[in-house]
């Protein structure tokens, strides 16, 4: 059964995964960049291949969502997949269910501070641009326009708006943990501390206190970017010509709107998201 990490583009989903690997691969929980692999993004080309040959046609991607999910938890484990995708449902077409789905671990970000990564991350003109691209209802990652024609860049995924992607995975009704990356960089003993209890009480498991230390410190924001820095990172997105990665763990906790995001965008933020912004606290 799949446990989502699920999240909103620079959220903090690598980062909890960072720690979830952590605790789950090493027998004293230090973190190593390679344990990612044991919690992969969905979806991705390699779990639709055998399923469809067209991988740009999103009406055939959606109705392979539950059998390419079916097929990962043939082996009945318990396992991890990251993803940025809404939970969504097109025509008659679920991305997920509770018969492949076990839990679900949503991380959110005040998107305040989430639209100032985004221009990084994804190379964007400007904030304005990345207002635009935290707003857009039918975002689809995974396409680029070129001379008028649409690129397939990578594996399709539909990730909304940021409300309408936070939205989708709060209706969970089974086995929710929503956790605040904001609680995390403020408290992280706390904050990780729940998603220990979590995973102990889904996964049937114990996790050694010592164990839990060296997760949380091999896995804080500042280790992970002097480990970036020093080893590189696979994940980091390319930069607009290609070359080189861009850096992953950039600004984190140090990113801070109010002196980075211009007022009138963050009032038009602060409208569009109001509700959710005062459901989470952040207004």
């Amino acid at each position: 059964m799949i446990i989502w990490i699920a999240s909103y583009p620079k959220s903090g989903n690598t980062w909890v995964r960072s720690f979830i690997s952590a605790i789950l691969n090493d027998k004293n929980g230090n973190f190593s960049f390679n344990d990612l692999i044991t919690i992969p993004q969905y979806p991705i080309r390699q779990q639709f291949e055998g399923f469809l040959s067209d991988f740009s046609n999103i009406n055939i991607i959606k109705k392979n969502w539950i059998p390419t999910q079916a097929k990962i938890n043939l082996d009945k484990k318990n396992k991890f997949l990251k993803t940025h995708h809404v939970n969504c449902k097109i025509d008659n077409d679920s991305f997920t269910n509770f018969d492949n789905t076990l839990g679900v671990i949503y991380i959110v970000r005040d998107p305040r501070n989430v639209i100032t990564s985004l221009v990084n991350h994804y190379s964007l003109k400007n904030i304005l641009e990345a207002k635009d691209f935290l707003f857009e209802e039918k975002n689809w990652l995974g396409f680029k326009k070129e001379e008028n024609k649409i690129k397939l860049t990578r594996f399709p995924t539909l990730i909304s708006s940021w409300k309408t992607n936070y939205n989708s995975w709060k209706n969970t009704r089974e086995n929710l943990l929503i956790v605040k990356y904001e609680d995390l960089v403020s408290n992280p003993k706390s904050e990780f501390g729940k998603i220990v209890n979590y995973l102990e009480q889904i996964l049937k498991l114990n996790f050694d206190k010592k164990k839990i230390e060296n997760a949380l410190s091999t896995t804080s924001f500042e280790t992970l970017k002097k480990k970036e820095i020093n080893e590189g990172f696979i994940e980091g997105a390319k930069d607009k010509v290609g070359k080189g990665n861009k850096r992953f763990f950039n600004l984190g906790p140090d990113n801070n709107w109010e002196k980075l995001v211009n007022k009138n965008i963050v009032i038009e933020i602060e409208k569009k998201f109001q509700l959710e912004m005062k459901e989470l606290g952040y207004l």
